[in-house]
């Protein structure tokens, strides 16, 4: 049952991961412009469009795919504590940029950005917390 939900919380990791990262690779202004989407815009309220730095984001998200997207297959340990401690970097690092850059939006706007952006480190916490039992059996077929 562990490894069925460390595999599931991986999924939804990477799936996070694919979302951000093809959007801001490929179609790099209208994630600046459109993100998160439903006539929201928080990219742009936070500074002038950056093609680079915008594509860098999608890029690293995609390259952070990669990692849990074959942790998910193969349920090495290794690979999935490192691509968990990966999303947690990012992830922690992301909110606290966020935590001190919330003033040029509105109170449900930032509140949505806080807990959309907290949910990954949250979870990737508790499934690293999963991986040190010594009951989590991987089981590769």
């Amino acid at each position: 049952m562990k490894t069925r939900l460390l595999r599931i919380g991986l999924i939804y990791q990477a799936g996070s991961m694919a979302l951000v990262g093809f959007w801001a690779a490929f179609a790099p202004r209208s994630f600046y412009s459109d993100f998160p989407g439903g006539g929201r815009h928080w990219i742009s309220a936070d500074g002038p469009f950056n093609e680079h730095l915008v594509r860098d984001v999608g890029e690293l998200s995609l390259a952070l795919l990669v990692v849990l997207g074959a942790a998910a297959v193969t349920m090495a340990i290794p690979l999935v504590r490192a691509g968990l401690v990966a999303v947690i970097v990012n992830g922690g690092l992301h909110v606290l940029y966020h935590a001190r850059h919330l003033d040029m939006f509105s109170a449900g706007d930032a509140t949505a950005i806080m807990v959309s952006l907290g949910v990954a480190p949250v979870v990737a916490v508790v499934l690293l917390a999963m991986t040190s039992s010594k009951r989590v059996v991987i089981a590769t077929s």
